[in-house]
């Protein structure tokens, strides 16, 4: 078996190091700078502002860059591995923790969900856009935590609290993690003069609605412009991910 499966399976994360070329690193630090300049202060509005973090969200209709990213297949092989061949992306967003800034999230799980009888159900990527230090807000997961079947705000009194068995994901610009997002988990503060850049594409099971609505989101001509994986990936024809969309909340719970 592939030692990421594995890894994946019992630790809840891999790291993949340099996964990122170096035209695609480049091309995507470059679209984001750009995106944040042109959107101030409505940047992330697709999705929700955060007090602490700036955010980009709808980042499939935003870029070739981000289309690329999202049907990589060694990264889609991954996410299969934990969410079994039915699923789709839930969500393409942007966190940046700027300098010096209290960026620290509570631990959480995505979308507050659970594993439940047909297994897990969501899965999330991290593409590191600038090198992740123990002191620039990196992430925190707590090892194995995705398969104790409980929530973090379920055990713990203090979920901003130090937990005495997590660890820091660290890496260099290019780095991808690919994390079961039950994992208990949330990013720390940024205590440093730059920013902290990550992209996060999140999948889940087609039995779930997307966290943002894929089809209502993107504009007609880019989804005129989608081949037929990406359109799979995306769930743009799918007729139950339609009405999980329209009938669920679709923005629920934590998600980075």
């Amino acid at each position: 078996m592939d030692p990421r499966r594995t890894e994946l399976a019992d630790q809840g994360f891999t790291i993949l190091p340099g996964y990122m070329s170096t035209d695609m690193l480049a091309s995507m630090r470059t679209r984001v700078d750009e995106l944040f300049a042109e959107e101030g202060d409505q940047a992330g509005s697709e999705f929700r502002r955060e007090e602490n973090a700036r955010r980009l969200a709808n980042l499939v209709d935003k870029g070739e860059v981000f289309r690329d990213a999202i049907s990589s297949a060694t990264i889609l092989a991954l996410v299969e591995s934990v969410l079994g061949p039915e699923f789709k992306l839930s969500s393409l967003n942007v966190r940046s923790a700027p300098p010096h800034s209290n960026s620290l999230q509570p631990l959480h799980v995505d979308m507050g969900l659970l594993p439940d009888q047909r297994g897990y159900a969501v899965c999330n990527t991290v593409w590191m856009l600038d090198d992740f230090t123990e002191e620039n807000g990196a992430l925190r997961v707590v090892p194995g935590s995705h398969r104790l079947g409980r929530r973090p705000q379920d055990v713990l009194a203090d979920l901003n609290a130090v937990h005495p068995e997590e660890i820091l994901v660290t890496g260099r610009a290019g780095t991808v993690v690919v994390m079961n997002a039950h994992l208990w988990h949330g990013g720390t503060a940024n205590r440093t003069d730059g920013d902290r850049r990550a992209l996060h594409g999140f999948y889940c099971r087609c039995d779930v609605p997307q966290q943002q609505y894929q089809k209502k989101l993107l504009r007609p001509e880019t989804q005129a412009a989608l081949d037929s994986n990406l359109r799979r990936i995306l769930a743009l024809d799918d007729p139950i991910n339609d009405r999980l969309c329209e009938t669920g909340s679709g923005q629920s719970g934590f998600l980075k």
